[in-house]
């Protein structure tokens, strides 16, 4: 069972990493051009879209990485494998987005105050070679799994660095025609606010996962309420709710039973709750009975201030 399962995830995640080393080929090969004709074009615009689609390519590169990791069977110290590689991969890549696009920021502020003269159609030209190229890659990506954090981050950066080069294309135009130089850092700056907004998702999903919280969608007093409402069981707690990696969440929780009822009946019927209800697969329950011990020691302690 347990091989057919690797093998199972094996091919999903294969079919994540052709298209994504598709696209990273593309990407990279355009960037190197990109950062030729920005710095012959004397253009940031031109620049910041090359370094979006630097950190696009560090982002599809760790996606094809991590979507490879992801697939090595549980085993040795790695208890669950090495499905967080791609967690940690999407807050590379947020952080990564973070530091770039204030780099720009600072650069654009700077062009603002003193423009430099900027070559208008190479920067026209090259936008718009850039935005084929994007689209291309965007179909390469869509064809992945979009469920996984990873893959979803990489379109996302794919996307954000469409819009990027439409601004840097209309930029373009504005100081071709009207030699308006400022344009030029205007967009730059365009660009770097895609890059921190889309910086922002990534490092709050990836850190709540990291931070070991409730999946999203997963209120952890709803699943304790669900448990304790079960027949037979007297209370619930040390209740953990949390997410291996995009797509696994984990639950465990400690159980206690009313006496004489079947531990092993209530347990397998609270992990069907927990997975019909929450879709949480994962479970580890331990289950008790209620001690002789604590039910005698209520009384005396609810007596007590009566005496």
């Amino acid at each position: 069972m347990s091989h057919h399962h690797g093998h199972d995830h094996g091919v999903s995640a294969d079919t994540n990493a052709r298209p994504l080393a598709v696209a990273l080929v593309l990407i990279l090969a355009f960037m190197a051009a990109e950062v030729v004709l920005g710095l012959i074009a004397g253009s940031l615009a031109l620049l910041s879209d090359a370094a979006h689609m630097l950190v696009d390519a560090a982002a599809l590169g760790m996606s094809v990485w991590a979507a490879r990791l992801a697939r090595r069977p549980p085993g040795g110290w790695m208890t669950f494998g090495f499905r967080r590689a791609e967690i940690l991969s999407a807050q590379a890549n947020g952080l990564t987005l973070l530091l770039l696009g204030l780099v720009i920021v600072a650069e654009g502020m700077r062009r603002l105050v003193s423009p430099p003269t900027v070559h208008a159609p190479i920067v026209v030209a090259t936008a718009i070679a850039g935005a084929l190229v994007n689209v291309i890659a965007l179909r390469q990506v869509a064809r992945a799994n979009r469920t996984n954090l990873n893959v979803e981050g990489s379109y996302r950066h794919l996307l954000t660095d469409l819009y990027a080069f439409a601004a840097t294309a209309v930029a373009g135009a504005v100081v071709w025609t009207t030699g308006f130089d400022r344009a030029d850092p205007i967009a730059s700056l365009f660009v770097a606010a895609s890059m921190l907004a889309a910086a922002w998702p990534l490092l709050r999903a990836s850190g709540r996962v990291l931070l070991e919280a409730a999946p999203e969608g997963i209120d952890p007093d709803e699943v304790a309420t669900a448990l304790r409402s079960h027949e037979g069981v007297t209370d619930v707690h040390d209740l953990h709710v949390w997410e291996i990696s995009s797509g696994f969440p984990s639950l465990s929780a400690h159980v206690l039973v009313e006496r004489g009822r079947d531990c092993h009946r209530i347990r397998r019927e609270l992990e069907q709750v927990v997975g019909s209800r929450f879709g949480i697969e994962h479970t580890t329950l331990q289950v008790e009975h209620t001690s002789d011990r604590l039910i005698s020691i209520e009384p005396l302690r609810n007596d007590r201030p009566d005496r």
